[in-house]
């Protein structure tokens, strides 16, 4: 079974207290979108759903705790929210912070969550143990292969 066609990509940084590069992030992005669809398309879990446009909006805590609380009711700070209809609402805060603990670049990290978020919307699920090691992995794999100069 062939991969299902890419849906667009949009990324928009909806907050102001930290700077992104987002021309880097989207210069990855893409090529992290296809690496997805490519290795999971077979794979994708039968209630996938196919989509014309994939929206990832970058914020600051604030609003990453609002949403997180408004629909998964947990006002903690978060890394990533992903919607089934193709949107990924990304923490910038958290990403800060895991980026500074890693010790390699904010957009690096974004990258990760955008992987991540990706996952899950082809159907991958990190709730139990082993699929969650699966999800790392994989995600992992495939952030190394998009991500320029092995890293930094």
């Amino acid at each position: 079974m062939s991969a299902p066609p890419l849906p667009g990509l949009w990324i928009e940084n909806c907050q102001e207290d930290r700077p992104v590069d987002l021309s880097r992030l989207e210069a990855v992005a893409g090529p992290a979108l296809r690496e997805v669809w490519s290795r999971t398309g077979a794979m994708a879990a039968p209630g996938a759903m196919p989509m014309e446009e994939l929206e990832v909006s970058l914020v600051g805590e604030e609003e990453i705790c609002r949403l997180h609380e408004e629909f998964l009711n947990d006002s903690s700070p978060t890394d990533v929210i992903t919607f089934e209809h193709g949107e990924l609402i990304i923490g910038v805060e958290a990403a800060v912070i895991e980026a500074a603990a890693r010790n390699w670049p904010l957009e690096r990290e974004l990258l990760l969550y955008v992987i991540h978020g990706l996952l899950h919307l082809r159907g991958w699920n990190d709730e139990e143990p082993g699929e969650a090691e699966r999800m790392r992995r994989l995600q992992e794999e495939i952030l190394d292969s998009v991500w320029p100069h092995g890293g930094g």
